[in-house]
């Protein structure tokens, strides 16, 4: 029984991962005015890159900071778009959920004689896991089969999201530049009449949660699993941007929601074992993170209460 909770613990853990770095750069973004939908491509094309670069050079870490790199390169195109000619910030956001799996699929097809899946990476290619060592082999509590080895022996990508998390809550509400961020995400025109660049705040908002959706995608294709295929994002970005908008567009908030998706994840995962005894199709049991999400999106005034975002997220910037 506690092995059985320990499980769908350590799952939601690795699961839920993904989301925060994805949910962590939407926040960022549209603290600074951004909308970014756009979050579900640069995912995909950062999963790509991770998993790609990764098998290539044989080095996970290389792999992860491509994929941030990737997830960026399309956050410039966003920022290009909707800062400096002033598009509107959703069709932006639509264009890179097409270009982003599109791109990846291409450049999969050209860097794996036609194939649109990467290559397995081998298993000492992945993300490592940084406790592995401290848990004997064994089924006690404190060993790699028992209920603290199962839950804490995961990947390093695990370990480094909930210290962003950490680090952007400080930048954000600590510093000086997540006080200007958040004053151009509130009223660019008060901020810009202060000394404020505005445009290159929103840039570096927008790069920033480029980065983060990169990572989050690498940490799906480089440590839940070990290649990239066209289905492995599957609506996660989007789900992150519901964790995003669910937490109040606040990095904690974002956090505790996606561990909540996360949570149904693993939970998805567990009654599929037939071990347990479900006879529940595994359509449904799959669907489960995405019916939540739609429950949460509409019951969620009455859960929280009114969310409302930043004030100026998604209007145009004019400088006067």
């Amino acid at each position: 029984m506690f092995n059985d909770l320990a499980f769908i613990i350590g799952t939601s853990l690795m699961y839920s991962t993904p989301l925060i770095y994805t949910a962590l750069g939407g926040t960022i973004s549209e603290n600074g005015g951004v909308v970014n939908i756009g979050l579900e491509g640069m995912m995909s094309f950062g999963a790509f890159m991770a998993a790609a670069i990764g098998f290539y050079s044989g080095n996970p870490w290389i792999g992860f900071l491509a994929g941030g790199l990737a997830g960026m390169s399309l956050a410039l195109l966003h920022a290009i778009a909707t800062v400096t000619y002033r598009a509107d910030h959703v069709v932006s956001g639509i264009a890179l959920n097409f270009l982003g799996p599109g791109l990846a699929l291409f450049l999969s097809r050209l860097m794996f004689e036609g194939a649109t899946m990467t290559r397995p990476l081998d298993l000492t290619n992945k993300i490592p896991q940084p406790l592995r060592s401290f848990f004997a082999e064994g089924n006690g509590p404190f060993q790699r089969n028992g209920f603290f080895g199962i839950i804490l022996n995961q990947y390093a990508t695990v370990y480094l999201v909930f210290f962003l998390v950490a680090l952007v809550w400080f930048f954000l509400y600590r510093t000086r530049f997540g006080l200007r961020l958040r004053s151009v995400g509130e009223h660019p025109e008060a901020a810009d009449s202060l000394g404020i660049n505005v445009f290159r705040m929103k840039y570096i908002a927008v790069l920033l949660s480029g980065a983060m959706a990169g990572f989050g995608g690498a940490a799906m294709s480089i440590a839940v699993v070990s290649r990239f295929s066209p289905t492995l994002i599957s609506g996660q970005g989007f789900i992150a941007l519901a964790a995003m908008i669910f937490g109040k567009w606040k990095p904690q908030g974002a956090m505790l929601a996606s561990l909540m998706f996360g949570f149904a994840q693993g939970l998805a995962i567990y009654l599929g074992n037939p071990r347990v005894g479900v006879n529940v199709p595994g359509e449904i049991l799959s669907m489960i993170p995405y019916v939540l999400t739609l429950i949460i999106l509409i019951f969620q005034g009455k859960l929280l209460g009114r969310t409302v975002g930043p004030r100026a997220l998604g209007k145009p910037f004019y400088k006067s």
